[in-house]
């Protein structure tokens, strides 16, 4: 009776230890995208529990007409597909600053502003077993009020690779 308990209480102890592995505590990467003309940004992932993570992602633009950066946060739900693939969804917002030059018959014009925006996040991920390594492909749809361009809502799709720690 004993042995059987024991070996229970393993197989649970397995059951879970396999289970902590879709989320890691920590990862750490890069997302490249093109959302209102931000393209690189470093991402940070914090996993909160077995299937919830929080990411952040910092993106900036240094070209000859707009300079900006911007910060993102997210609240993220992960789901099995099957192996290491997952899809995962989330809400958040973020705020963002840009200085725009531009030229118009001969004369320099500069704007510059600040907005905040909600924004959504939905994609897919393989994490690799062999190495910390996970590659995704997401949509963030973005609503908020100030881009640079008088546009109100951005969609950004995105690459990421991600280092797990």
């Amino acid at each position: 009776m004993k042995k059987i308990i024991l070996s229970a209480f393993m197989l649970l102890g397995l059951a879970f230890t396999a289970q902590s592995q879709e989320i890691s505590k920590h990862a750490l990467g890069v997302r490249l995208g093109d959302n209102n003309g931000f393209g690189g940004e470093v991402s940070y992932q914090l996993g909160l529990s077995q299937k919830n993570r929080l990411e952040f992602d910092l993106g900036f633009r240094n070209s000859s007409n707009v300079d900006a950066i911007k910060g993102v946060a997210l609240y993220q739900w992960v789901w099995n597909i099957d192996g290491g693939f997952n899809w995962y969804a989330g809400v958040g917002g973020g705020i963002a600053a840009w200085d725009h030059d531009y030229y118009n018959n001969n004369f320099k014009y500069n704007d510059s502003g600040t907005y905040v925006f909600a924004a959504g996040d939905i994609g897919i991920e393989y994490r690799f077993s062999e190495a910390p390594i996970t590659l995704s492909l997401d949509a963030r749809p973005e609503i908020g009020s100030g881009y640079y361009d008088d546009d109100n809502f951005g969609f950004d799709v995105g690459l990421g690779v991600k280092f797990r720690f």
